[in-house]
C-alpha cells in the first residue's frame, strides 16, 4: 500500500515538473530562439525563419528614457508591438494611464489600414511602408498610486524599414582560343551565352556577361596560348517579370539562384568529361578544367543600402537609407547627400 502511494506521488510530482517548465523541452528551447533581442542600447530586430508563421503579438518591443530604441521591421510585412512604456513600467501596476503617439508625419490620432494603437497603448503596423520609416514618440502619462500626483513619460523609436538583400553569382572561366583578333572568339562568346541564358530560363534567372578578355599566356613547357577569360554573372528575376512563369511551386530568389548554380557548374563539369572521351585532337576553343570559379555577391535595392557600424543588430538587411544619404544604383551602401531630407532617396 505505501509502494502504492509513493509511485503516485513520483508521477504527480513529474507531471508538476513538465507542466511548470515549458522552456525546458525542445520546442520551448526553439521558441524563445526565434525571437532575437538585442541590447536595448542597440535596437530589435525580430526575423523568423522562412516559412515559420509565428503571431506578433508575441513579440513585444519596450522603449527606453535614455536614447531612442531602433527597430527594424521588413517591407510589406506586420511590425512586433512598439510599447509606450519601459521594461521596469511594463511589470507595474499604472493608475490612468494615457498613450499619445506621435510620427514623422504628426500626431497618430485613430487606426487606419496600416498603423494600429492599440487599447493598451502598442503602435502596431499592418503592413509597413517605406514612407513610415522614421522617428515615432510616445508620450505616456500615468499615475504610480491613486494618491500620487501624474507623472510624464516620452519614449522615442527609430523604425526603419528593411529588405533581404538580392544576392547574385559571379562566375569566372578560362577558354583556349583562337588567336586574340579572330572572329572566332566572338562568335564562341555569344554562343557560350545564349547556352547558359537558355539553362537558366525556366528559373527566371538571367545571364550577363560582365567581361570578356583575350590574352597571351605563357605555360610552362607549352610555350604562348590565348586563352579567353570569360566573367558573367547569373540573377534571379521578379517572377512576374520572368521570360517564363516559375515551375516550382517555390520560387523564392535564392532557393531558383541555387539551383540556377547547379546547372552552370554541371555544364562545366560535362565539358570536361567531353573532351575526355575525345579521340581527335581538341577544338581550337574548349574550357581549361578547374578554372571556373565562383563568388556571392549581395546587393541592395535603390534607395537601400548596409551598414554593420549604423546597424549593428541588422548587419545583412538591405535597411533604408536614412536622411543625409543615398543610394541610386543596387549597391549595397548608402552615399552621403547632406541634401537629402528623405528616408529612402535615389538620388541627391
Amino acid at each position: 500500500m505505501e509502494a502504492s502511494a509513493l509511485r503516485r506521488a513520483r508521477r504527480a510530482r513529474k507531471k508538476a515538473r513538465e507542466g511548470s517548465s515549458w522552456l525546458s523541452c525542445p520546442a520551448g528551447l526553439f521558441l524563445s530562439a526565434l525571437l532575437v533581442l538585442a541590447p536595448s542600447s542597440v535596437g530589435y530586430l525580430i526575423r523568423f525563419p522562412r516559412g515559420f508563421h509565428l503571431s506578433q503579438d508575441l513579440v513585444k518591443i519596450v522603449g527606453s528614457t535614455n536614447f531612442p530604441v531602433k527597430v527594424y521591421v521588413m517591407l510589406h510585412q506586420k511590425s512586433p508591438h512598439l510599447l509606450c512604456a519601459t521594461q521596469r513600467l511594463r511589470n507595474e501596476e499604472l493608475i490612468d494611464p494615457s498613450y499619445r503617439w506621435h510620427g514623422p508625419k504628426g500626431r497618430i490620432v485613430s487606426e487606419n489600414n496600416t498603423i494600429q494603437v492599440t487599447t493598451t497603448g502598442s503602435l502596431v503596423f499592418q503592413n509597413f511602408e517605406e514612407v513610415m520609416s522614421g522617428v515615432y514618440t510616445c508620450f505616456l502619462e500615468y499615475k504610480p498610486t491613486v494618491e500620487e500626483v501624474v507623472k510624464n513619460l516620452q519614449l522615442k523609436y527609430l523604425v526603419y524599414a528593411y529588405r533581404e538583400p538580392r544576392y547574385y553569382y559571379q562566375f569566372t572561366a578560362r577558354y583556349h582560343a583562337a588567336p586574340c583578333n579572330s572572329i572566332y572568339n566572338i562568335s564562341f562568346e555569344k554562343k557560350l551565352l545564349q547556352i547558359l541564358s537558355k539553362l537558366v530560363l525556366d528559373l527566371s534567372c538571367e545571364i550577363s556577361l560582365l567581361k570578356s578578355e583575350c590574352h597571351r599566356v605563357k605555360m610552362q613547357r607549352a610555350g604562348l596560348q590565348n586563352e579567353l577569360f570569360f566573367t558573367f554573372s547569373v540573377s534571379s528575376l521578379e517572377t512576374e517579370k520572368g521570360p517564363k512563369q516559375c515551375k516550382d511551386k517555390d520560387c523564392e530568389s535564392t532557393k531558383r539562384l541555387d539551383k540556377a548554380k547547379t546547372l552552370i557548374e554541371r555544364f562545366f563539369n560535362q565539358q570536361v568529361e567531353v573532351l575526355g572521351r575525345r579521340a581527335e585532337p581538341l577544338p581550337e576553343i574548349y574550357y581549361i578544367e578547374g578554372t571556373l570559379q565562383m563568388v556571392w555577391i549581395n546587393r541592395c535595392f535603390p534607395g537601400y543600402g548596409m551598414n554593420v557600424l549604423t546597424h549593428p543588430n541588422c548587419p545583412e538587411c538591405c535597411v533604408i537609407c536614412s536622411p543625409g544619404s543615398y543610394n541610386p544604383r543596387d549597391g549595397i551602401h548608402c552615399l552621403q547627400c547632406n541634401t537629402s531630407m528623405v528616408y529612402g532617396a535615389k538620388a541627391c
